[in-house]
Formats: C-alpha cells, structure tokens, sequence
C-alpha cells in the first residue's frame, strides 16, 4: 500500500511542477508592459507614484514656497502644488518676454532713427564769399568743393565739367540710366551718400565730388579727360 501512494504521491509532484512551469514559461515570454500591469495593478500603482514622486523632486528645489505646504502630502496635493509653480513660472516668463520685445522694438525704433537722420543732407549750405559769382547748384558745388579742399581754380573746371554733363540739374537723366548733377551711372550710386540722392543736389554734389577725387584726383583732370574723350 505505502509503495502505491508513493507512486500517487511522486505522479501528483511531478503535475504540479509541470504546472509551475507553464506558469513560469507563460510570464517569462509575456513582454507586453500593460498586460503585466493588468496581472499586477499594484506593480503598476508603484510605478506611477515611483514616477509622480521623480517628478516632484525635480522641480522641488526650483519653488521653496510649496516644500513646508506639502510635506508630508500625497502625490495629487504635490501634482497641484508643482502646477502651481508652473503656473506662476510662466507667467513671469511672458512678462520677462514682453519686456524684451518692448526693448527690441524700441531699439530697432532707435537705429531706424539715428539711420534715418544719418542717410541724408540738408538741401543747402553756407555759401561763402568766395562764390559769390555762382547761384543755385553752381554755388552750392562751388561752396562743397572747397570744403573738400579744392580751389577756386579747381571750382571752374567743376563747373565747366558739369555744365556739359547735366546742366547743374538735379533731375537730369540720360537714355544709358546716368542721373543727376554729376551723371552718376547708375544713379543709384549716389545712394551711398545719401538715400536722398534723387532729389538733393547736395547729396549729389558730395558724391560726384568724391568720385572725382577718388577717379582723377581733381576736377581739372577730370575736366581734361572729358575734353579728350568726351566723357569722365
């Protein structure tokens, strides 16, 4: 008899084992995260205050004014109290951006100005009396040339020259885009002494004369060169 419960007993075992096994098997194939938190909600309910508890910790530091109000607190009083924090964290960010934009837009406000004020020139100049044989433009080029450091020498074959390129006249234009007093080809040229250039015989007038200085050294080699090929 004690043999044949042996066999019943040692059988029974070794079912049980079996059955362990599948059990085993089954979890350790199982690799879908929600199906084991579904088998294990308290694995699952861990996780989420492991997680909720990180969060907390990260952004403790940042806001002292909620420590001594949630100590001791479950995980939702901390969730409020860190979006609490938030909260008010963005709203000085919005006020600190508005700030700078308002800075931006006043600077660039600013430059605009200054850019403004410094790309022109008044339309007339003091007149000496050394030029008082000149009028309109003539005195005005007469006037601009010697504060550049020509003479009266070099004002008559300024004169001459642009007599023949535009007549003195500031709108002057020809069929090839030359524009102005000086005949600046382009006329856009002139933009770089003032973005008035279209207009003012002023601007147009410190352009040519830079031009001249730069190119031939004075207006009567320009002049000169202009007599021999009918142009400067």
């Amino acid at each position: 008899m004690i043999p044949l419960l042996t066999r019943y007993g040692a059988k029974l075992a070794a079912v049980l084992v079996l059955a362990l096994g599948a059990v085993i098997a089954v979890n350790a194939v199982t690799d879908d995260p929600a199906e084991l938190d579904a088998q294990h909600p308290s694995r699952a309910a861990a996780e989420q205050q492991a997680e909720a508890e990180k969060a907390y910790e990260e952004v403790r530091y940042r806001h002292v004014n909620y420590i001594a109000e949630t100590a001791g607190a479950d995980v939702t009083v901390k969730a409020e109290a860190v979006a609490d924090y938030a909260l008010t964290k963005a709203e000085g960010l919005d006020s600190a951006q508005e700030e700078a934009d308002q800075a931006a837009e006043e600077a660039a406000q600013q430059q605009e100005e200054e850019e403004s004020a410094g790309s022109s020139n008044p339309t007339s100049v003091d007149i000496p009396g050394s030029c008082s044989e000149y009028s309109g433009n003539k005195a005005t080029g007469c006037a601009l040339a010697q504060e550049r450091g020509f003479d009266l020498e070099q004002v008559g074959c300024l004169v001459a020259l642009w007599d023949r390129e535009s007549g003195w006249n500031e709108y002057a234009a020809n069929g090839i885009g030359a524009y102005g007093i000086p005949q600046a080809l382009p006329g856009s040229k002139m933009s770089s002494e003032g973005d008035d250039w279209e207009t003012n015989p002023v601007t147009q007038i410190k352009w040519g004369l830079g031009y001249i200085a730069g190119r031939y050294g004075t207006p009567c080699e320009a002049w000169n060169h202009s007599e021999e090929v009918g142009w400067y």
